[in-house]
């Protein structure tokens, strides 16, 4: 009797064992074209005022699509060591940052710039990555895998483990269609999460309130807006919507905001847009992110230098440093405080906390 139960024990262990998901399976499944293949368009809703999403014709949104992406998203299957994930550099809590200068990558390595929050990139027009390394989401998606600093893995090992997965089989046939576990390829994986990130779309701030007729500056936001866009003549142009044009909070361009002193043009540490354009007046420049949510995206530039947004305004009340291709709007605004105050107060009216709680974005 007792050594039936050990029997009946040992079957359980092994029952429940076989039936955890996320675990691998000695020999992958090949058939799946028992598992129905029935594609539903996701049904991508976001404020009109935003623009109009940007949607590629060979990826186009699906509820199982996103369903995989997002699964794929804050799985740490994607690094060497299984410690990190797409979300581990991305927290949805921070607006799909980390607030750290420089992010840790597997082994304690340190990203070389600082992550940049994942919003309303559907209708991001100009690459992505601080240098726009990245013409593309999809492409976005497949860089950090192998950054060394990031999550360094190989694509072919994580296609093999996704083929022996009890479960991502099951989830790929369903997203896209395909007949074998073969067919279960980077292109897809990179796929399926930019396909979930299209979906994080941040439009529910006072801001966008405001747009819509739903709420109503106040006196100091006004200001603040007023300076910020440049429409009244008798307040400061605090040159700021040149860079981060609204409604995205960002004009999709690249900048030399005058971080770095440097006589020349060969004096750049790290020359930003260069890298990719090849071209020697590009040193320098660097990406104008969204300022929406910033006050939780702290700290800020590229290379995280400022640990407020007082210290970004000293920067622009300053100036910055000189070099040869620095912005020509960048140059010393002499912000007082009541002005600083005011561009402070309208910047609040971009953050939307909603958006950080929404359960479509957070891990299941």
């Amino acid at each position: 009797m007792q050594k039936n139960g050990l029997h009946v024990i040992l079957f359980i262990l092994f029952v429940t064992y076989s039936c955890t998901p996320d675990k691998f399976s000695d020999e992958a499944l090949k058939d799946l074209t028992n598992i129905v293949y029935a594609p539903r368009n996701y049904n991508l809703l976001y404020p009109a005022n935003l623009g109009q999403a940007i949607i590629p014709q060979d990826n186009p949104l699906t509820e199982d699509g996103v369903n995989l992406g997002k699964r794929l998203f804050f799985d740490p299957i994607l690094s060497v060591d299984s410690t990190k994930s797409c979300a581990s550099c991305h927290l949805p809590e921070l607006s799909f940052n980390d607030s750290k200068a420089f992010s840790l990558g597997v082994n304690g390595r340190l990203s070389a710039r600082s992550s940049m929050p994942l919003i309303n990139l559907v209708f991001t027009k100009n690459s992505f990555f601080w240098d726009g390394r990245a013409k593309t989401l999809e492409e976005q998606a497949l860089l950090p895998v192998e950054d060394p600093n990031e999550l360094n893995h190989k694509w072919i090992d994580i296609e093999n483990l996704l083929r022996k997965h009890t479960l991502y089989p099951k989830l790929f046939r369903k997203a896209f269609g395909i007949k074998t576990t073969d067919e279960i390829s980077r292109d897809l994986t990179v796929k399926a999460i930019a396909q979930f990130e299209r979906t994080i779309i941040s439009g529910n701030s006072k801001f966008d309130k405001i747009i819509r007729g739903e709420a109503l500056f106040s006196d100091l936001e006004l200001y603040g807006y007023s300076m910020f866009i440049d429409n009244d003549p008798n307040v400061k142009d605090a040159e700021c919507g040149h860079c981060h044009s609204l409604p995205l909070g960002t004009s999709d361009q690249f900048f030399n905001n005058g971080l770095v002193e440097a006589p020349t043009m060969t004096e750049f540490k790290d020359i930003g847009r260069a890298k990719v354009t090849g071209n020697i007046i590009d040193r320098g420049k660097f990406k104008a992110p969204t300022l929406r949510n910033v006050i939780f995206t702290a700290p800020y530039m590229h290379d995280g230098r400022f640990q407020t947004i007082d210290a970004v305004l000293d920067h622009y009340s300053s100036g910055g440093k000189s070099s040869p291709n620095k912005d020509p709007l960048i140059y010393p605004l002499n912000l007082n405080s009541f002005e600083r105050r005011a561009l402070k107060a309208f910047i609040e009216t971009l953050v939307d906390t909603s958006f950080m709680n929404d359960k479509r974005f957070l891990p299941e």
